[in-house]
């Protein structure tokens, strides 16, 4: 079974070391979602696994391959990724932007055939992007950009996608809208969907496990009831909250009080 698997791995910016000694593993079908305060290394860890940034130490493999020894186009054909700020070309329409997820596939100097055709046309129905095909970019709104960078992602036929706060600056209907998304296209095409997030919430309704990071280290992980709790949020953020079982899906809910409200508990 492919998988994806970080074998003690430290990363970081000119030998400085953001992330240490990180271990962790992702199957098929799974959602993994990695939370932790601003500056724990979220981000970081993303660019790893991309090989954008190479580890200090430590190992990462892709079905037991370490990628250090992959090309980039092997590495771009089984990694997607979508960032959290897109940058599209507003004049491209979306079936432009779409089209160039089939990059990784193509040959120096060669165009997409019928074959990339159909594959485009399968990832924005998948997307439902298909409905404005022929439309601008710049005539979009956040949520179909966001749909549309998930449909270029998917149109490079991925086994990983990796995304980096897909929710960040998108209103609650776009968040649902993309995290469900998200959610269907890891089940349903048995892909490994590795998600950083800042709302906690979000996180613990969306992620088959979670993992938690502080100061560039694990935390601790586990399924959402493991990992967000009362006292780890304290710990690790600095913030006193209640933490409740949903009352649809008994999955943890974070809320917050107010210092004001909390001299009332």
């Amino acid at each position: 079974m492919f998988n994806l698997r970080l074998d003690n791995i430290s990363l970081g910016y000119t030998k400085r070391a953001v992330l240490h000694n990180i271990s962790l593993e992702a199957k098929p079908g799974e959602t993994l979602g990695i939370i932790g305060p601003n500056g724990s290394g979220k981000s970081t860890l993303i660019k790893g696994i991309t090989r954008l940034i190479q580890p200090i130490s430590g190992q990462i493999f892709l079905d037991g391959k370490d990628i250090a020894s992959m090309n980039r186009q092997d590495l771009a054909q089984l990694i997607a990724v979508v960032p959290q700020n897109p940058t599209l070309p507003e004049l491209f329409t979306a079936l432009e932007v779409v089209l160039m997820g089939r990059t990784p596939h193509l040959g120096l100097l060669r165009y997409e055939g019928e074959k990339d055709l159909a594959t485009v046309q399968k990832a924005m129905e998948a997307t439902q992007t298909l409905a404005f095909a022929e439309r601008r970019v710049g005539e979009l709104s956040g949520g179909e950009r966001q749909r549309l960078t998930i449909a270029r992602a998917l149109a490079q036929e991925p086994k990983i996608i990796l995304m980096d706060e897909p929710t960040a600056n998108l209103d609650i209907n776009y968040q649902i809208e993309t995290l469900d998304l998200a959610r269907q296209l890891c089940q349903e095409q048995e892909l490994i969907v590795v998600v950083t997030l800042h709302d906690l919430n979000l996180a613990s309704q969306y992620c088959d496990r979670l993992v938690m990071l502080s100061d560039g280290r694990v935390y601790c992980h586990g399924i959402p009831k493991a990992v967000i709790n009362a006292q780890t949020i304290k710990e690790v953020y600095g913030a006193e909250v209640y933490v409740y079982p949903h009352p649809v899906n008994d999955l943890p809910a974070t809320l917050i009080v107010s210092d004001k409200d909390r001299k009332v508990f």
